[in-house]
């Protein structure tokens, strides 16, 4: 199976983009497909057996619309500033002809040469400036399909048509008892406004995006590579693995790798959100978008493009602002059938008018009939999800928040507990020996403790080793052993040596006196000499600084933090009480955390997990939204719904903050343009007509609509203004 993003052209509205969707699913070996319409692309996941992007470009060909499947040779951003351009040039052009043909036929409407006048200035709007409405059409209409182009050629066509009508065949409408009225400016205009409203769509739209291209502009284009002691400036595509690249003072470092030369401070904050340079030197690893700061260095390229840690944000980012919320189900199934079920009310609207009132159907009627074409928007139902979605996510990323779709954003707002791991999530997750209490005091039992540790693969053994330091005496290991989770057994020197929990002690034999660890902060380690305890360790794992005013903002939202720790000891109940959690859980297995998550769950509880994306995989996948703490190299991207890229807990809050505003966004977007068309659509009809007077003029139903997608995307884009509480 693969899955792709592509790029798709032609779509004019939502209902292109069902159609591509609809056409895409239906196609031998693709298993699922959606499309954004807000960002004109396309995700598919199709078996590369039994299908191909050029079978996939095809079947889209086939119903008027386009793939793009070589990017290489398709720079996206030119294309759309190209497309963005000729609708500005065409609206331009059109409005340039329409003044003048509005101020002929409204102030001059009782001149001989008015009509023929208004006809010469409107053709070419429509048919020209337009073309591209009747062209979409057209092709639709071979697929016996109808969309957004199809309501706008249909109206601004049958205006023209009747206008033309009303002048050869003058005498003969009045013979009828028809009163001929010319409607060359309505269909002029309503080509104007269109065209207005879809320029300032498309720039909107485009500003949406300014996210992933600002994540995009932190790799740099050009790259300084070392071959055979000479530099040499190539294109960052040329890079391969194991290339050294050369990092100059100020620059971008372009690819993940380590350093083999210099020494420097690198700002690492892109990446890790951490505000503090990191130190750099020989054998430390660097990553791509964070800048070299003051010193040269040279890297050896390990990770290069989409592998890099930045690749992989660009592309959860990318993937993330290309899903669809659950919320954009019910606007798909209306857009999917909005134009057919338009075109239907238009022609019930004439015929209502013929039925009802037939001496005006030709003057009013017909009116009507176009202004329900014109008006009728399904435009902004297609904008009101993907545009805040795409808006929100950028906005989380641009906090050092990566989330994976739509759907995780938003069922974040509706998170009323979070689980936190402790170790790790709550704390720093690097242990240190705060203190170590002899005895029995030899000067060689440091040197034993040290060198047994040094075998140990228990994250607590690396804390001992740095502590005490190196030995100077030459120490033999003559058998060790490791019970995991425990202690090591160790022989040295003939006699037996255990390191590891007071309670595995005590079950191995060991008879001295164990401290009451109650009055211990952090985790207690013995150090025993056959059934001797020579000595106590304590260790500790600093609190994270911001962890408490992130619980105390949890808590001010109305969210419930527990703590499940697999720690058995008294430093979870501290940990809990310093950083103002009420409920924890000692001693936890991952099934044991699982099985909570679930039990909360059938409580009624929207549950967010928080923890390492490894050690709690059990319960990560069973949360309703699931958050991994990453750093640099050991981001894990791939674990849960949600990874904070920085140690801050702060951005939890931050993440419901945001989809909080996201969806309250989404839902705003749906409700005005479901009600827009509501209200629009009767009204352009006449409803209103019989006791006020009124019918909307087309050319002012054109304006309408045009605005209502024009108001959707701006209050997207609002949405980036609004301060995170």
């Amino acid at each position: 199976m693969e899955s792709k993003i592509f790029q798709v052209t032609g779509m004019s509205c939502a209902g292109c983009a069902i159609s591509v969707e609809t056409i895409l699913k239906s196609q031998p070996g693709v298993l699922d497909a959606g499309v954004n319409f807000a960002s004109s692309t396309v995700w598919v996941n199709f078996d590369s057996n039994i299908t191909s992007p050029e079978n996939l470009r095809n079947a889209v060909r086939s119903i008027g619309y386009d793939l793009v499947i070589d990017s290489n040779n398709y720079d996206i951003d030119a294309e759309k500033k190209l497309h963005i351009n000729t609708l500005r040039n065409r609206f331009i052009y059109s409005l340039l002809l329409s003044i003048p043909l509005m101020f002929v036929q409204m102030i001059l409407m009782h001149w001989s040469y008015t009509p023929i006048i208004v006809l010469i200035l409107s053709t070419p709007v429509i048919f020209w400036f337009g073309r591209q409405f009747h062209i979409n059409a057209y092709k639709q209409l071979k697929h016996f399909k109808a969309n957004m182009d199809s309501l706008i050629s249909i109206s601004s066509t049958v205006a023209y048509l009747y206008s033309i009508a009303a002048i050869f065949l003058k005498e003969n409408l009045q013979n009828r008892g028809i009163t001929p009225h010319l409607y060359f400016e309505s269909a002029a205009m309503i080509i104007t406004f269109v065209l207005l409203g879809k320029w300032l769509e498309e720039r909107a739209k485009g500003k949406t995006a300014s996210a992933i291209k600002r994540i995009m502009g932190l790799q740099p284009q050009m790259v300084w590579v070392k071959q055979n002691e000479s530099i040499e400036e190539v294109p960052l595509s040329e890079v391969r693995k194991g290339m050294n690249v050369m990092v100059k003072p100020g620059e971008r470092i372009p690819v993940d790798g380590t350093v083999t030369e210099g020494h420097s401070w690198v700002d690492e904050s892109t990446i890790t959100g951490e505000p503090i340079p990191a130190e750099k030197s020989i054998n430390k690893k660097v990553w791509a978008g964070t800048i070299n700061l003051n010193g040269l260095l040279y890297v050896r390229a390990e990770q290069i493009g989409s592998e890099s840690v930045l690749g992989k944000i660009i592309e959860t980012v990318t993937n993330a602002q290309n899903s669809k919320a659950p919320v954009q189900k019910l606007a798909d199934r209306v857009a999917g059938i909005f134009v057919p079920i338009i075109i239907a009310i238009s022609i019930l609207t004439f015929t209502a008018w013929l039925v009802i009132a037939p001496d005006l159907a030709f003057s009013h009627g017909i009116i009507a009939a176009i202004s329900v074409l014109a008006i009728a928007c399904p435009c902004a139902l297609g904008l009101a999800t993907p545009t805040a979605i795409m808006v929100g996510i950028g906005k989380a990323a641009q906090k050092n928040i990566l989330v994976r779709d739509a759907e995780s954003l938003e069922h974040a707002c509706k998170i009323d507990t979070i689980i936190f791991d402790k170790t790790g999530t709550l704390t720093e997750g690097r242990p240190t020996v705060e203190s170590i209490n002899w005895f029995h005091h030899d000067d060689k039992y440091p040197g034993i403790l040290g060198i047994i540790e040094q075998h140990s693969n228990h994250p607590l053994a690396k804390s001992i080793v740095e502590f005490i330091g190196a030995s100077s005496r030459m120490i033999t290991i003559e058998s060790f052993s490791e019970k995991t989770g425990k202690g090591v057994k160790a022989i040295v020197d003939g006699k037996v040596y255990r390191v590891g929990s007071l309670e595995y002690l005590n079950q191995s034999g060991v008879i001295d006196v164990i401290p009451n660890q109650a009055s211990i902060s952090g985790t207690l380690i013995g150090f025993a000499e056959e059934n001797r305890l020579l000595a106590t360790v304590a260790i500790t794992d600093k609190i994270k600084d911001k962890a408490p005013s992130a619980i105390a903002k949890l808590r001010n939202i109305g969210i419930e933090p527990i703590i499940l720790s697999g720690d058995s000891s008294m430093s979870v109940e501290k940990i809990a009480s310093e950083v103002g959690i009420e409920r924890f859980e000692k001693g936890m297995l991952p099934a044991d955390k699982k099985t909570y998550v679930e039990n909360l769950k059938a409580q009624g509880k929207t549950v967010a997990m928080v923890g390492d994306g490894i050690n709690d995989t059990e319960a990560l996948s069973i949360a309703d939204v699931s958050i991994a703490m990453g750093k640099g190299s050991d981001i894990a991207i791939d674990a849960s719904q949600v990874t904070i890229l920085k140690t801050d807990l702060n951005a939890i809050p931050e993440l419901i903050a945001i989809s909080r505003q996201t969806v309250k966004t989404i839902r705003q977007n749906l409700f005005w343009a479901f009600i827009y068309n509501l209200i629009s659509i009767p009204i352009a009809a006449g409803v209103l007509y019989p006791f006020t007077g009124l019918l909307l003029d087309p050319m002012i139903a054109a304006l309408a609509m045009a605005f209502s997608s024009v108001s959707v995307v701006t209050n997207s884009l609002i949405l980036k203004a609004k301060r995170i509480d």
